[in-house]
Formats: structure tokens, C-alpha cells, sequence
């Protein structure tokens, strides 16, 4: 069984907690990370497309190249991946990381293979990061594989890869270290590089850093000059993944600008947000501050994973995004408002200010009570019009709330019995946008009746707090898709943890928002809510529920 995003996360969250225990608490990103060195002037060899220039990654052409976009288990799920790339492409991303096996612990992807996924790349003008997964925890998981055998590897598929340096960044190995001795990553790490460009290899080349990919301790922090300097090219990009560790601000800020400050070049080429019992990420501050440094950053993942909390789509759907995907692709700092395609897909038309024309005036069709459909006359550029931004109109505000690449696309998540304006811009590959469309206006239909159960239960007491659990069941003939339960505590009882699902809490009055994986309820089937609660003297069980706002029936 593949280790998994999510118990990737709890490995190196365990192991973290007992090493933080050991070291009485002392601040792990002030401590155990000393400052990065100032970065010397990059060699004068460049590759020949991207390539690392001052700290920064950019593109044969001199243009400056941010990466947005997400990470593709290709190697588990290789009939999604055409139709997946395609889709991460229309919801506005310029950057796909695609996960590739190299034959250690899961079987190789061949030459063949390789050299499709960079076609359905370019055929989709996605920038595209190629990963072996094989080293995930080495040193702690028993089945990694070594940073030398992901190297041999690369080099077995020097004949696919020469000649597409604008297009793809070898990211030699995935978290190739754990949380045994990360000490020990600096000097195979080292060893790799040299091997890839002794081998003729001249793309940038990516690599992650150990403690499963976090850093906690600060190793490539420290060391991140020495391993620069070991690059003969200088075109060399850190990766930094951002899950439960990095949970502060603070710490994520502190991070990111000792590399910037040190002009050395990094990214956060994995990072989640989901909350859950093993800590909340502070995603919002990673992409804010991504952007504010302009900073690359994929999310970790589009589908598929083992745990579900963290798909971008369910089921491979980008109809389907969850409140996640919503997050990454059409939230503040996300894909759709700051991804830039690659110039090298427009023939690195980096002169274009020609703006294309309006769309023309949405129309609405096939409005439910959470969505609807619009569709437009499309718009018209000197260049070529790379896609639309849909957006919610209310008064002088606008909130983006979808993209396409086409002149027509569905708004999910929508409120019944309620009025909503849209409008559309529309952009090239340069990032020149459209004056807006004219707007339209859509009132949602009525709710329809939901029926649902709901079983309360006690699981344990203590002193001042409690174990909770919500089973909500479905005894309806179709699947419920998306729901929000309500309820009242009398004695001022507070939600802290909730695990299946988000509470929010006003007074006594709680709503809870489901996670990715219980987001649909099955016709005839339940899903159950777990949490931690704060309690008096007294622990009165909520007597009412409501599922969308209809009344539900005790079980």
C-alpha cells in the first residue's frame, strides 16, 4: 500500500511531537534553523530554457515564471492523466507536478510514458515538474528508495528529456528523507546533482527537502548554500512542503524570506489545508505570501488520494472541486486570480499590451438552487484568448468565482432563493485582461425538501469537556451532494476539534460544513462528524437538527 499524502503527515507530525518534547520546547524555526547564507552570484552557464537567474526562475527568454498549479498522481493513475491535465489547465493553472515511479517501490514509468506526459503537458501549455516518488522517507519508511537510484533513473531518460528544457524541472526525488537523521540528506543530495549534470543533464533541477519534506529541522535551511553551489549550472530550485507543520504565520513567513533574502531559489512545491486532528496548515498565509514574494507553489492534490480531505476534485470532477479545491483554484491568491501561462507557449510573446475585447453579454441556463450555467459570445485578441474569469458582481465589489477556457462554464455552490450578478473578463497569454462584460442577473431556485437522520451520542466525559459524535443519515432515494447541518447546545457548550466536517460556532448556535470525504451522503448510507468540546456542569444534547435547512428526524 502507497503511503499516502495524508499519512505521510502523520508520520512526520508524530515524529515531530516527540522530538519538540526533547528539545524542551525550544522554537523550532529560530533555534534549530540558523539564517540561510547570503547566495554567491550564479554561474554564467545557463540552461538553455528554464533556468534559475538572482534567485529567481525564469524562462529562456529572460520573463520571470511563477508556478501555480498542483501535483497529478500519474504513476497510480495513468488512464486520468490526459483528461486531468486538461481539466487542471481550463480551472487556470500553468504548473502540473507529476508523480513517476522509478522501479524501486513502485513500478518504473517508462521512457515512453515520460515522453507522453510532457506531449499532454505542452498540449495543454502546462509547465511541467516530473517527480520520482520512490525516495518518499528514506532513512524511515523501509520501501524508499535512494536519491541515487531516482538519478540513474533520470538518466536512463536522457533521450526524452533533452531538448525540453523551456518545458519541464526535474524534481530529482519526492521527501527523500525522513525524520531518522535528516542530517544525512545534504550529501546524497549533493551527490545527485553532480551525477544528473555529469550526465549532461541541463534542466533545472528541483529538490526537496528532508523530514518528509517539512524541514522542521531546519537541515536544507542550513545547508541549502552548500547544496546550491554544488549545481555547476546554478539552476537549481528548493521545495519546501507546507502541511501541519507549518501552522503559524510566523513560521511560514520566516521560512520563505531566509531563501529570498539569501537570493536562493525556492517554491512550495507541496502544501495542504485541510484541517485535522493532526493540525491545521495555514494555507492562506502560504499563498498569500507566495504572492507577495512571487513565489511558486503547487498544491498537493488533484485526485485520487488514499484520504480523500485532501482532492482538489472529487472523483477526477472538476465539477466536483472540493471546499479545498475551491481554496486553491478560485480563492484570494489562488490558481485562477495570479497563475500567468508560460510566455514559451505564446512564442514568448512578451511584447503583447493588446488586451482582448469584452465577451460578450452572459446569458443563464440550467439554474438550480446552488448553480448555474452562463455562456457568452467570446471574445476576440491580436494574439489569442487563453481563457475567461468569471465573477460575482455587488455593488463596486467583485468576488472571482470560476474560470474556463471556453465561452461558457458552470458556478456551483450557490444559495437557493437567492439573487447573484456576473460578469466575465477575458485574457491572452501575456496576463492582459478584457474590459468587463455587460452583467446578468440569476436568482436561484427553491431548495428542494431534504430528508435526514441524525444520531446524537456522548462518546466519553471529563472533567470540563467531552467526546462528541453526529452520524447524519440519508434515508432518501438519491445521494445528498454537499450539506450543512445546524444545531443548538443549551448549556454553553463549545466545539474545539471537529474531525468529517468544519464547525462554526455563534453562542450556543453551531453549523458544521463537511469535509471532502463527507461531502456526499449516499442514498440509504450516513456519514458521521467526530469533535472535542469544552462543557459546565452540565451536557444537555442538542434536540434539534437541520440538513440544509429542513428539520431532521432523531435515530
Amino acid at each position: 500500500m502507497r503511503r499516502t499524502r495524508s499519512t505521510t503527515r502523520k508520520s512526520s507530525l508524530s515524529k515531530l511531537l516527540t522530538g519538540l518534547a526533547s528539545l524542551l520546547g525550544l522554537v523550532v524555526y529560530g533555534v534549530l534553523c540558523p539564517t540561510v547564507a547570503q547566495a554567491a552570484q550564479s554561474p554564467d552557464t545557463l540552461a538553455t530554457g528554464l533556468h534559475i537567474s538572482n534567485g529567481r526562475l525564469l524562462e529562456g527568454n529572460g520573463n520571470d515564471f511563477v508556478m501555480r498549479g498542483v501535483n497529478h498522481a500519474h504513476t497510480w493513475y495513468q488512464g486520468r492523466t490526459q483528461q486531468s491535465l486538461a481539466d487542471i489547465k481550463a480551472l487556470g493553472a500553468n504548473t502540473v507536478r507529476v508523480v513517476l515511479a522509478d522501479g524501486h517501490r513502485w513500478s518504473a514509468n517508462s521512457a515512453s510514458d515520460v515522453a507522453s506526459v510532457i506531449a499532454q503537458c505542452k498540449a495543454n501549455r502546462l509547465i511541467c515538474v516530473l517527480e520520482v516518488h520512490d525516495t518518499t522517507g528514506y532513512g524511515e519508511e523501509s520501501a524508499a528508495g535512494t536519491l541515487d537510484e531516482a538519478a540513474d533513473y533520470w538518466i536512463g531518460l536522457k533521450s526524452v528529456l533533452v531538448g525540453e528544457e523551456n518545458y519541464i524541472v526535474i524534481n530529482i526525488g519526492n521527501e527523500p528523507w525522513g525524520n531518522t537523521n535528516p542530517d544525512g540528506w545534504t550529501a546524497p543530495t549533493i551527490a545527485a546533482i553532480e551525477k544528473l549534470r555529469a550526465a549532461g543533464l541541463e534542466h533545472t533541477i528541483m529538490v526537496d527537502a528532508p523530514n518528509w519534506g517539512q524541514d522542521w529541522q531546519g537541515v536544507m535551511r542550513a545547508n541549502a548554500q552548500s547544496v546550491y553551489d554544488a549545481d555547476s549550472t546554478g539552476n537549481l530550485i528548493f521545495s519546501i512542503h507546507m502541511y501541519s507543520v507549518f501552522d503559524t504565520a510566523q513560521e511560514i513567513t520566516d521560512y520563505l524570506n531566509a531563501f529570498v533574502n539569501a537570493e536562493l531559489p525556492i517554491l512550495i512545491g507541496e502544501f495542504g489545508g485541510p484541517a485535522d486532528q493532526y493540525g491545521d496548515p495555514d494555507e492562506d498565509t502560504m499563498m498569500m505570501v507566495a504572492q507577495q514574494l512571487k513565489l511558486g507553489y503547487l498544491a498537493w492534490s488533484w485526485s485520487g488520494n488514499t484520504d480523500p480531505i485532501l482532492d482538489l476534485a472529487l472523483n477526477f470532477d472538476p465539477e466536483q472541486l472540493s471546499s479545498w479545491g475551491q481554496r486553491v483554484f478560485n480563492g484570494a491568491n489562488g490558481i485562477a486570480q495570479t497563475a500567468k501561462e508560460a510566455t514559451v507557449f505564446s512564442g514568448g510573446a512578451s511584447g503583447d499590451t493588446q488586451a482582448p475585447t469584452a465577451p460578450g453579454t452572459p446569458s443563464a441556463s440550467a439554474v438550480t438552487a446552488t448553480s448555474a450555467t452562463l455562456g457568452w459570445t467570446a471574445a476576440t485578441d491580436n494574439v489569442g484568448v487563453t481563457g475567461y474569469d468569471i465573477v460575482r458582481v455587488s455593488g463596486s465589489d467583485e468576488t472571482r468565482v470560476a474560470t474556463s477556457t471556453t465561452n461558457t462554464a458552470t458556478v456551483s455552490g450557490l444559495t437557493a432563493e437567492t439573487a447573484y450578478t456576473f460578469a466575465v473578463y477575458a485574457h491572452d497569454a501575456a496576463g492582459n485582461r478584457s474590459a468587463r462584460s455587460a452583467t446578468v442577473n440569476v436568482t436561484t431556485d427553491k431548495a428542494a425538501s431534504t430528508p435526514c437522520s441524525v444520531g446524537y451520542r456522548v462518546v466519553g466525559e471529563w472533567p470540563g469537556g467531552f467526546q462528541g459524535e453526529i452520524k447524519i443519515g440519508n434515508p432518501g432515494t438519491a445521494a445528498i451532494n454537499g450539506w450543512e447541518l445546524a444545531f443548538t447546545f443549551a448549556d454553553g457548550q463549545t466545539v474545539s476539534n471537529m474531525w468529517g466536517g468544519t464547525a462554526t460556532q455563534s453562542g450556543g448556535a453551531v453549523s458544521v460544513a463537511p469535509a471532502a470525504y463527507t461531502s456526499t451522503i449516499p442514498a440509504g448510507g450516513s456519514v458521521t462528524v467526530g469533535f472535542i468540546a469544552g462543557k459546565g456542569s452540565t451536557n444537555t444534547a442538542p434536540t434539534g437538527f437541520t440538513l440544509n435547512g429542513s428539520s431532521c428526524t432523531a435515530s
